[in-house]
């Protein structure tokens, strides 16, 4: 059967709903890893596409058994691919090694082995013989519960309905990433960042673009010892700030060799800006930063490294 390409819902960055509407709200673990949405054609076989839309099928062949597990059922869903650390927790350094390897199926089982994918499923948006995304939000979830997907590596996570300043002191005393809060009765939007997902984080982080570098001092010098960091507005990549500290040595050496391979003569900001010493790059990586606030002017205010984000690229900023 052909299933329809569908694209995943985003939420927005915010706080709890209010406490007058906080009973019209689900809210869900917000787990750290790669987005996808996964369709079962009913045949026995799975395709997982990327946040990106990319085929990322063979790099996780643990998740293949789910094809099977679904036998003939049809379904489209929506969910995120995480590895957990020792104590349960989600935790996207782990992931990254298993990320990137749909090209090298030989080296995807190898990590399959120490790196173990777990899929979290959280959204129905296609099963059986129609499509679910004008449903609310309860009635896909009811429909996701019906087809009792556990196992080794997928579950269904549960929700609360309400509850929600309960929930985030939860995740936060579990030193888990915050919440997802989802309108009870919104419907699927494709495609859309939409205020009827909230993501609440309690730290503030930001994607960013890389724009270029500041190499560091004495024997860091032909190393990052800051990053310049740009946000996409209206198809222009916008200056919001430098970032020099939150990475180990292996990060910064990885960045340096990736800073290298991407070197420019131009500066990609606009308006452009004066950086003496700076070393520009082409704007193509996105990494994640967590800042106390920002400036009046939009600058981040004490910035510092969390990770690169190779599942995401510039455009998935607009």
């Amino acid at each position: 059967m052909d299933l329809p390409r569908i694209a995943p819902m985003l939420a927005t960055p915010g706080r709890l709903p209010s406490a007058a509407a906080d009973e019209r709200w689900a809210y869900e673990v917000k787990y750290d890893g790669q987005r996808t949405v996964v369709y079962l054609p009913g045949d026995g076989t799975v395709l997982l596409r990327s946040r990106s839309g990319a085929d990322i099928t063979a790099a996780y062949p643990d998740l293949a058994p789910l094809g099977a597990a679904l036998g003939g059922t049809v379904a489209v869903l929506d969910g995120e691919i995480v590895a957990f650390d020792d104590v349960g927790r989600s935790d996207f350094e782990r992931l990254q090694s298993r990320m990137g390897l749909a090209g090298a199926p030989a080296k995807a089982a190898r990590m399959a082995r120490t790196v173990p994918a777990h899929l979290v499923v959280f959204d129905a948006l296609f099963l059986g013989g129609g499509p679910l995304t004008s449903s609310p939000y309860t009635e896909r979830r009811a429909a996701l519960a019906s087809l009792g997907l556990t196992g080794t590596h997928w579950s269904t996570p549960a929700f609360i309905a309400g509850h929600g300043e309960r929930a985030l002191e939860a995740t936060r005393g579990a030193g888990l990433e915050g919440l997802i809060a989802k309108r009870l009765d919104s419907g699927y939007e494709p495609g859309v960042r939409s205020r009827a997902w909230v993501k609440i984080r309690h730290l503030r982080t930001a994607d960013v673009v890389v724009g270029g570098w500041l190499p560091g001092r004495g024997r860091l010098g032909d190393l990052p010892g800051a990053l310049l960091l740009g946000e996409r507005q209206a198809g222009r990549l916008r200056h919001i700030g430098n970032v020099g500290t939150g990475w180990s040595d292996a990060e910064r050496r990885a960045l340096a060799g990736l800073l290298r391979a991407a070197a420019s003569a131009d500066c990609p900001f606009t308006p452009p800006v004066a950086v003496p010493g700076a070393r520009w790059v082409l704007p193509r990586l996105v990494g994640e930063v967590a800042y106390a606030t920002r400036t009046r002017a939009g600058l981040l205010r004490h910035p510092s490294w969390h990770r690169l984000r190779p599942d995401l690229t510039p455009e998935d900023l607009s």
